[in-house]
């Protein structure tokens, strides 16, 4: 087995989903790291805590954070690099909202929720999406990923 003692990471089933379990969810979360790791050596170390939690949290928290009121699929909270190399967040999954999407999408909970602890994870170590190239280079990082779990490219309409 690998050394992969520079995810420390908190899963938090507050909604319980069976198919959606701890060990899936750390997967997903270690090939976005590696992933992110290798385009940024700054990065030595990484923490992160992932909640999934129902409609009402999630409204709430995007309500207080975001001034928007509803509850959206994935939050994710960057704190930044620390000068010890070791980069924080906190990653907030809608289950609802979740399964709503899959079902409108013609996917799977699983494969949709891989794209977002994935997406999420991404947003916690830096990246982000506001302009074209950046959206881009992330979403091409996050359909190389859910490739190689054997999810097709979740930008492709179905």
């Amino acid at each position: 087995m690998r050394d992969t003692s520079y995810l420390r990471s908190t899963v938090q089933h507050v909604v319980p989903v069976p198919e959606i379990t701890r060990q899936r969810i750390r997967g997903w979360m270690l090939r976005a790291v590696d992933a992110a790791m290798a385009e940024n050596p700054e990065i030595i170390q990484v923490e992160l805590a992932l909640r999934l939690v129902d409609a009402e949290e999630a409204r709430e928290l995007n309500s207080q954070f975001r001034g928007r009121d509803y509850a959206t699929n994935v939050l994710t909270f960057e704190y930044g690099i620390d000068p010890d190399g070791t980069a924080r967040g906190d990653i907030i999954l809608c289950v609802p909202v979740l399964r709503q999407e899959a079902s409108e999408q013609g996917k799977t909970l699983r494969e949709h929720a891989a794209h977002l602890v994935i997406h999420g994870v991404l947003h916690a170590l830096g990246y982000d999406h506001e302009d074209e190239d950046e959206a881009v280079h992330m979403e091409a990082i996050e359909t190389a990923l859910l490739a190689g779990l054997g999810f097709p490219d979740p930008y492709q309409p179905r």
